[in-house]
C-alpha cells in the first residue's frame, strides 16, 4: 500500500533544501533576501512541488530534473500568498502559524518580497531550460509560458481579482467555478502539466493528468471553503470565520456544509477516474487526491 505520509516528507525535504540553496544563493543578505526566506520556509505544504514531482515520475521523468521547476511553482505560490495577505487584499495577519510578512517586516518589503520571489521563479526556470539537452528545450520553453499565462492575468490573478470584486455580492455557482478555477484550479492544473510536459508524456497521458488535475484543484478550494468555516485555526496556522466575514463567494456558503462536502467528493471521484489508465506508478496522485479533501490544514 501506498505510504503517502512517507512520501510527502520524503519530497519536502528534497524541495525544502533546494529552497533553501536558491534562496542563501542571493548573496549578500539583505532585509529583502531575510523577507522572501521567511515566507518560503514558513512550513507550507508544498502541494504544488509534490504534484510537480508526482506527475514527472509517473510518466519516467527523473526528480532532480524537475526540482528546479518544483521550487519556482513553490515561489510563484509563496509570492501570490505574501501579495494576498497585504492590507490592500485580505488583510490576513497570520499565515502558516507566523505573523504574515507585511506584519513581521512592513507593507512595502511583502510587496518586494513577492516581486522579488516571482521573478526568481522565472530566473530558474530560465537558467534549467537553458541547462537541458536541446531536444528538450522546446518542452521547457512551452511550459515556462505555461506557467506564466496560469499565474498571470488569463489565470490566478484574475482570479484574485475577480474573489475581491465580488465580495459582498452572491454570485451562481456556475461564476464561483470559474473565480476558483482560476484563482486557486491553474496553479494546481499547472504543476501536475508541468511536471508531466517537461517529462516528455504523451498527448494522451497529458489529457488524463489535465482532468485529475482540474478536479483536484477545485477539489482543494472546495475543501479550504469547507476548513475556514469548521477548521482548527491552530492546525491551519490562519483564522477561520474570515469567508463569512468578509462576504466572501464560497463553496460552504453557496451549498452549505454538507452540499460542499459531497461536490468535494465527486470532484476526488472524478480524479481519480482519470488515473485509471495508469498502473500502480499513479499511486502518489492517487494518494494526494484523497488527501486534498481529507486534510486538516
Amino acid at each position: 500500500m501506498f505510504d503517502l505520509k512517507t512520501y510527502l516528507k520524503d519530497v519536502r525535504t528534497t524541495v525544502d533544501e533546494q529552497l533553501n540553496h536558491y534562496l542563501h544563493a542571493q548573496q549578500p543578505a539583505t532585509r529583502l533576501s531575510h523577507a522572501m526566506t521567511y515566507s518560503v520556509m514558513a512550513g507550507g505544504k508544498r502541494l504544488r512541488p509534490v504534484l510537480c514531482i508526482a506527475a514527472a515520475e509517473i510518466v519516467g521523468g527523473r526528480r532532480d530534473a524537475v526540482l528546479p521547476l518544483a521550487c519556482a511553482l513553490e515561489f510563484i505560490h509563496t509570492y501570490s500568498l505574501i501579495h494576498d495577505d497585504l492590507p490592500a487584499m485580505d488583510n490576513d495577519d497570520k499565515r502558516r502559524g507566523k505573523p504574515t510578512c507585511h506584519v513581521q517586516f512592513d507593507e512595502a518589503t511583502a510587496i518586494l518580497a513577492g516581486d522579488a520571489l516571482l521573478t526568481l521563479a522565472f530566473e530558474i526556470l530560465a537558467e534549467a531550460g537553458s541547462r537541458c539537452a536541446s531536444d528538450d528545450q522546446h518542452r521547457w520553453l512551452l511550459t515556462i509560458a505555461k506557467i506564466a499565462s496560469a499565474a498571470g492575468f488569463k489565470g490566478m490573478i484574475e482570479g484574485q481579482m475577480r474573489d475581491m470584486a465580488f465580495e459582498g455580492t452572491v454570485i451562481p455557482q456556475g461564476e464561483l467555478e470559474s473565480l476558483h478555477r482560476l484563482k486557486t484550479g491553474k496553479m494546481i492544473e499547472i504543476s501536475v502539466a508541468s511536471g508531466a510536459l517537461v517529462s516528455g508524456a504523451s498527448a494522451r497521458q497529458q489529457q488524463l493528468l489535465h482532468s485529475y488535475a482540474q478536479n483536484i484543484g477545485l477539489a482543494f478550494q472546495v475543501a479550504d471553503d469547507i476548513l475556514n468555516v469548521q477548521g482548527d485555526p491552530e492546525r491551519l496556522g490562519k483564522a477561520t470565520g474570515t469567508d463569512q466575514t468578509r462576504g466572501k463567494n464560497t463553496y460552504a456558503s453557496l451549498l452549505g456544509l454538507s452540499g460542499a462536502e459531497a461536490l468535494a467528493g465527486q470532484l476526488v471521484n472524478n480524479a481519480l477516474k482519470a488515473l485509471d489508465a495508469f498502473d500502480h506508478g499513479a499511486d502518489s496522485l492517487r494518494a494526494i487526491a484523497r488527501y486534498v479533501i481529507e486534510r486538516k490544514r
